[in-house]
């Protein structure tokens, strides 16, 4: 079950700790894949399927944390594309605001579930399940609302959706303000086994 209560780090840890180095003059994302390693699902492991990962939004004025994941939901075959579910590999790669789920199925009234969420700007590296080697490309690998029974992802990262609409809001605003054309989103593995 996830707790609802967001990560706990202040900035000055998470920069330390995480972004050693780097000035903060813009609006980034900070993803900690493994952030509630020994506190959600199975102990020293990195789980599927669980929001035991943290995003954090960091800018000169903010820095606010959410329940994420960062992991496919699931392992094996991606059907949809007949490979293997894709793991984002820690990174530094580049994102804007779009439209999530434009491939969608048309509900019944003929709209397309699509919704504002970060796409991918450029090239990311994943690793996908069965191989042993890293792909590198334009995979639609967004940043987006996760589901209240799965996190709803087939590679990408997911915010829990109790925390998603504030999330959003709040990066299109930061872009907004400081006239941003894309977003960093900065990927790093947890070390350090948390008790």
């Amino acid at each position: 079950m996830l707790p609802l209560n967001k990560p706990l780090i202040t900035r000055h840890e998470a920069l330390e700790k995480y972004l050693p180095e780097r000035s903060i003059d813009e609006c980034l994302l900070l993803g900690v894949r493994g952030y509630y390693l020994n506190t959600m699902g199975e102990r020293n492991k990195n789980d599927r399927a669980i929001y035991d990962d943290a995003i954090f939004i960091i800018s000169p004025s903010i820095f606010l944390s959410y329940n994420a994941n960062t992991d496919p939901s699931r392992y094996g075959i991606n059907a949809k594309i007949n490979k293997g579910m894709a793991v984002l590999q820690a990174g530094e790669y580049l994102y804007q605001i779009g439209k999530h789920g434009i491939n969608r199925e048309r509900q019944t009234n003929g709209r397309v579930k699509a919704y504002t969420a970060l796409v991918q700007k450029s090239p990311v590296n994943v690793l996908r399940d069965g191989k042993n080697s890293i792909e590198s490309g334009i995979f639609a690998i967004n940043i987006h609302r996760g589901g209240n029974t799965t996190t709803s992802s087939e590679g990408c990262q997911t915010i829990h959706p109790v925390q998603w609409d504030e999330f959003i809001s709040i990066v299109e605003g930061e872009v907004k303000r400081l006239k941003q054309k894309d977003i960093k989103y900065i990927l790093v593995e947890e070390n350090e086994k948390r008790k």
